[in-house]
């Protein structure tokens, strides 16, 4: 099973599960009315906490990406190396 099909069952199991909760489909009345109030919006508060959190990971791993100087000194030999060539054909910089 692939990453995606386990997050999208995951996704449609709580879906389920939360739709079932929130429009008593069984018809139990399992919810008292304040959890019922809290349960219409989570969701919506998953999907922001979700949003913060992807954001949070991207920051950090921005914060801390490792710099490469030996293939920065590499790209900058190969630059000088293909800019010397253009010119030699009449290229002007």
């Amino acid at each position: 099973m692939t990453k995606l099909l386990q997050w999208l069952f995951a996704l449609a199991l709580l879906g389920g599960t939360w739709a079932t909760l929130t429009l008593n489909l069984l018809g139990l009345n399992l919810l008292s009315p304040p959890l019922h109030q809290v349960l219409w919006p989570l969701p919506t508060y998953l999907l922001v906490t979700f949003g913060c959190y992807s954001l949070g990971v991207v920051g950090y791993r921005l914060a801390t990406f490792n710099d490469c100087e030996a293939a920065a000194r590499e790209l900058q030999a190969q630059i000088r190396e293909a800019r010397d060539d253009l010119a030699r054909r009449g290229m002007k910089f």
